[in-house]
């Protein structure tokens, strides 16, 4: 994308999120859905395939352009960024990655321009920090798969139209995992109800349940065997995303708190006029300016093909805990009121805890992350 016609995306995307989106985040928090007409104007704004390729009519941005749009997406709840994150990340990378011409042309058109919700099926109740020991098959049957299994904390499951579903086609470990799509209402396929979570009300997540499911050989996304590669490729990219909703999240947050700490009077003057309330802020915006640099570089180096997996790690541990951080600086700020519901800190304390633990926990980036240095 031209470098002006990029500034204009990012134009319009802040002045559509600050003015349209966050006035409606207690409504979202209050329904646990996202209002209509957000999405609408999503769809037709292209950011349901802003990280998918233009062929397929996707914006077709590069990582690094991906994460100075996402910085603006994660100024509003997080619910917003996650009902087209997925499609684009970790669902839709599937495809982009390991996809045929037939699978590509078949989904992605329709995931870009919000037709349909994609979702990423790895994650089990016993395997979630290692995929690798996934129980889930799918059995070769004549000209068909046939899939048995459960998933858990599925993104998007209940509005998903079609799923990226990780399975054991042979042995132990990882090499025996491949990948398949499959269609909602495909016959044994049940999707449990929405989980009640602490936080992040309007992003749902649910058990996906396969009892025989059969789908057609054309339906495996690459080869046998290369389902563990086909997902983390897709968590990588991923995690340098999350990275950025992180840094977008903690700046609408340090703006809540230095807001606050400017028209809060405590003793006869602001809050902000003490000094260790100003050390709070000083310490949020010196993290907050170093997760964003961080992003910026490791999409850099990604896009380069110079790192595409400590640099991502890196980012997503540093970022999700950063997050984590400012916000329980600003409930700090804020005092009692910070602990009030109906208070925007108090609603990201809690949305930001999840941060630490999806598309790789810190302590799964950890291992990643000593594992490449000691190689």
């Amino acid at each position: 994308m031209e470098p002006q016609d990029f500034a204009d995306v990012l134009k319009a995307v802040r002045s559509f999120v600050r003015d349209q989106v966050v006035p409606r985040e207690e409504e979202i928090e209050e329904t646990d859905a996202i209002p209509e007409q957000v999405r609408r104007t999503s769809r037709d704004m292209g950011l349901f395939g802003y990280a998918l390729p233009e062929e397929y009519g996707g914006l077709g941005l590069s990582l690094s352009e991906e994460v100075r749009l996402v910085f603006e997406l994660g100024y509003a709840s997080p619910a917003f960024r996650s009902m087209f994150g997925t499609s684009n990340g970790i669902a839709g990378q599937v495809l982009v990655n390991s996809g045929t011409a037939a699978q590509k042309d078949a989904w992605l058109p329709r995931l870009a321009s919000g037709e349909v919700i994609g979702a990423f099926a790895l994650t089990e109740s016993e395997a979630g920090s290692d995929p690798s020991a996934l129980t889930t098959t799918a059995a070769r049957d004549g000209d068909d798969y046939v899939i048995d299994g459960a998933k858990r904390f599925i993104t998007n499951a209940p509005e998903a139209d079609v799923f990226m579903v990780f399975a054991r086609t042979g042995g132990p470990g990882s090499r025996g995992i491949s990948t398949f799509l499959v269609e909602k209402g495909a016959d044994g396929l049940r999707v449990g109800p929405s989980d009640e979570k602490m936080g992040q009300r309007g992003a749902h997540t649910a058990e996906v349940f396969f009892d025989g499911v059969r789908v057609p050989a054309d339906a495996l996304v690459g080869t046998e065997g290369t389902g563990f590669r086909t997902a983390m490729a897709s968590l990588a990219h991923g995690r340098v995303s999350i990275a950025a909703v992180c840094v977008g999240l903690a700046q609408r947050i340090l703006d809540e708190t230095v807001a606050y700490a400017k028209e809060r009077s405590q003793g006869g003057k602001a809050i902000g006029e003490y000094q260790l309330v100003q050390g709070l802020i000083a310490d949020s915006q010196t993290e907050l300016y170093a997760g964003r640099s961080m992003v910026l570089e490791a999409a850099r180096a990604y896009d380069a093909g110079e790192d595409t997996k400590l640099g991502p790690s890196c980012a997503k541990y540093y970022c999700s805990e950063m997050v984590g951080r400012v916000a329980d600086r600003a409930v700090q700020v804020y005092g009692g009121m910070g602990y009030m519901r109906g208070v925007a800190v108090e609603r990201f304390y809690r949305d930001v805890r999840l941060f630490r633990i999806y598309e790789g926990t810190s302590q799964i980036q950890q291992l990643v992350i000593a594992r490449n240095l000691l190689r």
